[in-house]
C-alpha cells in the first residue's frame, strides 16, 4: 500500500492534471504521505484525495497540495515560509525538504503534537511550530518572503497582510464552507499596496479562531 509503484501513480496523475515543477514533484514522491494519517486509512494515502485526520480536519489533496507550492515557489525559492494550519503536518514537511526554514501555527494542540512526532520520525529539523490562532500569524519572524493559509477565513486576515515582505507571495483559500471558496494569490507591491489573483475554486476547513488544547 506504500510502494514506490503506488507512490509513482499519484505523481503520474499530478503531472496529468498540470503540475510540472519537478522539484515539487519529487518531493511528493518521496514524502511518506501515509505517516501523517491514521492506520485505518493508510491503504488510501496516495489516492488524489483529502482524509480525514481527527478533530473535524483533513490532510489536503496531494493535488491541492502541489498547485499551492508550485504557485508559492514560482518565481524563488524563499529563505523562509509560515504556514498557517499545520494539520496534519504533510504540507510543512513538503515544504520543509524546498524551503531552508519553515514556520508553521496550528490551533489545536492534539493535532501538532501528531505533527511533531511525525516529523521527528522522518528526521525533518528545518520545521519550526507554534500553538496558537492562525489568523495571528507568527509575527515574531516577520517579514515573510512567502505565506502559505491551509484553512479557509471569510476574508483575508489584516494580521497576515502586514507579516508578508514587500514582494512576497501568500496563497490563501478565501470564503465559506457553505459558499464559494476561491483560492488567491496576494502579492505585496508595497508598504500599503496588495496585488490580488483569483486562481480556482477550492474546499477548505475554516480557519477559526482561538486556540484549543
Amino acid at each position: 500500500m506504500t510502494s514506490q509503484r503506488t507512490r509513482d501513480r499519484l505523481i503520474d496523475r499530478l503531472r496529468e492534471e498540470g503540475i510540472t515543477d519537478e522539484r515539487v514533484l519529487e518531493v511528493m514522491r518521496t514524502t511518506p504521505r501515509h505517516l501523517f494519517i491514521d492506520e485505518a486509512l493508510a491503504h488510501r494515502a496516495y489516492e488524489d484525495s483529502s482524509l480525514p485526520i481527527g478533530q473535524g480536519q483533513t490532510i489536503s489533496q496531494p493535488y491541492i497540495v502541489a498547485k499551492m507550492t508550485e504557485i508559492l515557489l514560482e518565481k524563488s525559492v524563499p529563505d523562509f515560509v509560515l504556514e498557517v494550519g499545520t494539520g496534519s503536518g504533510y504540507q510543512s514537511a513538503v515544504l520543509s525538504r524546498l524551503v531552508p526554514r519553515v514556520y508553521t501555527v496550528e490551533r489545536i494542540s492534539g493535532l501538532l503534537e501528531k505533527a511533531r512526532e511525525c516529523h521527528r520520525i522522518i528526521g525533518i529539523r528545518n520545521i519550526y511550530t507554534k500553538h496558537s490562532d492562525g489568523s495571528w500569524g507568527w509575527p515574531e519572524h516577520a517579514l515573510y518572503p512567502a505565506i502559505m493559509v491551509t484553512a479557509a477565513p471569510e476574508s483575508i486576515p489584516e494580521s497576515l497582510l502586514e507579516q508578508l515582505a514587500i514582494g512576497g507571495r501568500m496563497i490563501i483559500p478565501v470564503g465559506t464552507v457553505a459558499g464559494v471558496q476561491q483560492l488567491k494569490l496576494i502579492i505585496r507591491t508595497s508598504t500599503t499596496d496588495f496585488e490580488e489573483q483569483t486562481l480556482d475554486a477550492v474546499r477548505f476547513v475554516p480557519l477559526l479562531d482561538g486556540s484549543v488544547t
